[in-house]
């Protein structure tokens, strides 16, 4: 058979070639406009655990979260978040140890959906703070907690279903953490330490000396 013949052999079939995939820009925008990380910053102290929450510009308290970003790993962005939000130098976690479900208002883009709402999926990873810095953004109080009043401050405010989703973020978080320290995953192996360092940058308008937050110190 010459090389320009396009018969096949006696019992051969020819067999479709799968269309090629493409993904739009906008598509993958989209994509990352519905997932968000948060970091879940907790120390030890004792035989209790306490959990450094931010106050949101609506009064409500929160885990320091955000958007993902180009170039960075979830753990990374959530690292960002924290540095950014309160002010954290820690160890994450690279693996997040559980999701949830966060409803933002707001107007929903490519949607024909007149809730005026989207759904966003947050990825949790794990932080532990080694040191505090004043937060980068403006008008952040970060405190510590204990895990049940975090659970109650997260529930304050906030529909009852959504309360009790970020509550027992705060039990899961706190579940793993109770097996990192007691052996069962070497906490040398899973938490990575990360320090970020503050840059002059126009997107941020906070004096990186002072502390507009009433947090208890991290010694």
């Amino acid at each position: 058979m010459s090389a320009g013949d396009s018969r096949l052999p006696t019992g051969w079939s020819r067999v479709p070639e799968p269309p090629a995939k493409f993904l739009r820009l906008s598509h993958l925008r989209r994509l990352r406009e519905c997932e968000q990380v948060a970091a879940v910053c907790f120390r030890v102290r004792g035989a209790g655990i306490e959990f450094l929450l931010v106050e949101t510009r609506g009064g409500r308290w929160t885990f320091p979260k955000g958007g993902t970003e180009p170039g960075l790993t979830h753990a990374q962005a959530a690292a960002l978040e924290a540095f950014e939000e309160a002010g954290v130098h820690g160890r994450m976690e690279e693996n997040s140890f559980t999701r949830y479900l966060h409803h933002k208002r707001g107007p929903v883009r490519h949607s024909a959906a007149s809730s005026g709402e989207k759904e966003l999926t947050v990825n949790t990873h794990l932080c532990e703070v080694l040191r505090l810095d004043p937060p980068q953004e403006s008008n952040r109080n970060r405190t510590w907690f204990s895990a049940d009043q975090a659970k109650q401050r997260l529930r304050e405010g906030r529909a009852p279903d959504y309360g009790a989703e970020l509550a027992r973020v705060v039990d899961r978080a706190v579940t793993r953490i109770q097996r990192l320290r007691g052996g069962i995953v070497m906490a040398a192996d899973t938490l990575q330490r990360v320090q970020l360092t503050a840059i002059d940058t126009p997107r941020k308008t906070t004096s990186p000396t002072k502390n507009p937050g009433p947090a208890k110190p991290a010694p």
